[in-house]
């Protein structure tokens, strides 16, 4: 794991600098609350660890079989 240390305005480019794949930029710090902006495509996906923990529980999910469904009788 990389630890930096950056101030309010400041930028991590992710990637190759030439071609980056995202901007991580410090958008303010107020007190202990830090808002962080993130510059990527909309293919790449940003979730919060909390959320990616609850999307990741929900891939696991087995999804169990209580029934059947019978083809309906053909009209004779």
């Amino acid at each position: 794991m990389l630890v930096i240390t950056r101030r309010e305005g400041e930028e991590v480019v992710i990637g190759d600098p030439k071609n980056p794949i995202g901007v991580v930029r410090i958008a303010s710090v107020k007190g202990e609350r830090v808002r962080v902006a993130f510059d990527f495509p909309r293919d790449v996906q940003i979730h919060r660890r909390e959320v990616a923990d609850q999307i990741s529980g929900e891939e696991e999910v087995e999804v169990a079989i209580i029934g059947t469904i019978k083809p309906a009788a053909s009209p004779s």
